[in-house]
C-alpha cells in the first residue's frame, strides 16, 4: 500500500511539474498586443515570433529527442526547467524583438525536452496496473499545462501591476519550486548510459505505417494549425474585429481550445482509436466552420465555440492518430514514426501560422483568416473522406 502510495504521489507531482513547464510555453499569448504597442512590430513579426517556438521543438525532438531513455528522465526534466527559467528571463529582461525571439526559442527548447520525457515519467512513475490513469494524468498535464497559461498571464495582466512582468516572475517562481519537487522525487530509468550515446532521430515510416500515416499527420497538422493560430492572433482579432480588449477574456479563449484537447483526448478510450481519428477530422471541420462565421459575422460566440469544437477535435484527432501510427509501427521504429508525426504536428504550428501573417497586410486579418481556414479544410476533408473509404469494408 505504501508503494503504490509512493507511486501515485510521484505520478501526480511529475505531472504537476509537466504543467508548469508547458504553461510557460503560452504565457505570452494574451501580452502580444503590449508587445506591438511597446516595440512597433507587424501582425506578421507577432506570428514569426509565435513560430520560433516550433522550429525549437522540432529541433529538439529531431537531436535528442531520446536522450532521457539513456541520461535518465530527470535530468532531462531538470534541463527543460531550465530552458523554461532561461525563457522567463529573456522576457523579463526585453528591450527588442531580439529578445522575444530568444525567449520563445528556449521556451520550444524546454517544450522538447518535456514532450516525451515528462509523459514516459508519470506513466512510468505510476504503480502497477495504474497505466491508463497515468495516461489521464500525462494528458491532462500537457493540455491542462498550455490552456492555464494564457488564462494566468491574462488575469495577471489585466488586473494586475506590471502586466509584462508580473506572469513572467509568478512562472519563474513555479518553475523553482518545480524544481525543488523534482529533486525530490526518484527517477524511473534503471540502466542508465553517457549522453554520449545518444544519436539524432532520423524521421522514418516502414512499409506498414505508411497506409495510415498520412491521413494521420493531415489531421495532427490542422489541429496544431488550429490552436497555432488561436494562440498567436485571436487575441489580436478580438480586440481589432471584436473590440474585445480584456486580456483575461483573449487568454480564457485560448484556454479553453486546451481545455477542450483534453476532453477529446480523454473520449478516445470510449470511442475507439480508429474511429476517433475520423470523428476528430469532423471536429476540426466543425471548428474551422465556425471560427469562419465567427470571422465573416464578428461574433465573439463562434469564436468560444470553435476553440470547444475545434479544440475537441484535435484532442480526438490527434489522440487517434498517435494510437494508430504507434499501434502499426514495428516496435524497434517505433519511436522514429512517433517523432516523425510530432514533426509533422509541430509544422502545424509554424508554417499555416507564418502564412496567415504574410496575408494580413494586403487582405486584412480576417481574409487571412478565411484563407487560412480555406485550405486547412480542404486537407481535414481529404483526410477524413480517406479514412472513411478505408473503413468501407
Amino acid at each position: 500500500m505504501d508503494r503504490m502510495r509512493r507511486g501515485w504521489r510521484q505520478c501526480v507531482l511529475g505531472g504537476a511539474v509537466f504543467a508548469v513547464c508547458m504553461a510557460g510555453t503560452t504565457l505570452p499569448t494574451p501580452l502580444y498586443g503590449l508587445y506591438q504597442e511597446k516595440f512597433g512590430f507587424s501582425e506578421l513579426t507577432v506570428t514569426v515570433v509565435y513560430a520560433v517556438y516550433a522550429f525549437g521543438v522540432i529541433g529538439v525532438l529531431l537531436l535528442a529527442g531520446n536522450a532521457s531513455d539513456a541520461v535518465g528522465r530527470r535530468p532531462v526534466l531538470l534541463a527543460g526547467l531550465g530552458f523554461a527559467a532561461a525563457s522567463a528571463g529573456c522576457f523579463l529582461l526585453a528591450g527588442g524583438l531580439g529578445w522575444l525571439y530568444a525567449g520563445r526559442l528556449l521556451s520550444g527548447l524546454s517544450a522538447g525536452l518535456f514532450t516525451g520525457a515528462a509523459t514516459a515519467y508519470v506513466i512510468e512513475s505510476a504503480p502497477p496496473g495504474g497505466g491508463g490513469r497515468a495516461t489521464f494524468v500525462a494528458t491532462a498535464a500537457n493540455m491542462g499545462g498550455l490552456g492555464c497559461g494564457p488564462l494566468l498571464a491574462g488575469l495577471l495582466s489585466q488586473y494586475a501591476p506590471r502586466p509584462l512582468y508580473l506572469p513572467f516572475e509568478v512562472h519563474l517562481v513555479l518553475v523553482a519550486v518545480s524544481a525543488a519537487v523534482l529533486l525530490g522525487l526518484g527517477e524511473t530509468v534503471r540502466q542508465r548510459r553517457a549522453l554520449a550515446t545518444v544519436r539524432p532521430q532520423r524521421p522514418g515510416l516502414p512499409p506498414p505505417v505508411r497506409p495510415v500515416f498520412g491521413p494521420a499527420a493531415i489531421a495532427a497538422f490542422v489541429g496544431f494549425a488550429l490552436f497555432g493560430v488561436f494562440t498567436s492572433v485571436s487575441p489580436a482579432f478580438l480586440a481589432q474585429s471584436l473590440g474585445v480588449h480584456n486580456r483575461a477574456v483573449s487568454g480564457l479563449v485560448v484556454a479553453l481550445a486546451f481545455f477542450a484537447s483534453t476532453a477529446g483526448q480523454l473520449a478516445v478510450g470510449r470511442v475507439g482509436a480508429r474511429r476517433s481519428l475520423p470523428l476528430g477530422c469532423a471536429g476540426l471541420l466543425a471548428g474551422l466552420a465556425l471560427l469562419a462565421g465567427a470571422l465573416y459575422w464578428d461574433l465573439l460566440a463562434l469564436v468560444v465555440l470553435s476553440a470547444l469544437v475545434g479544440g475537441a477535435g484535435q484532442g480526438l484527432a490527434f489522440r487517434g492518430a498517435l494510437s494508430v501510427v504507434a499501434s502499426a509501427s514495428p516496435p524497434d521504429r517505433r519511436a522514429a514514426v512517433i517523432s516523425t508525426l510530432f514533426v509533422v504536428a509541430y509544422a502545424g504550428i509554424s508554417v499555416p501560422v507564418i502564412g496567415v501573417g504574410v496575408l494580413v497586410d494586403p487582405i486584412g486579418l480576417e481574409g487571412a483568416g478565411l484563407v487560412f481556414i480555406a485550405c486547412m479544410a480542404v486537407l481535414v476533408s481529404a483526410a477524413g473522406a480517406y479514412l472513411l473509404r478505408r473503413s468501407d469494408p
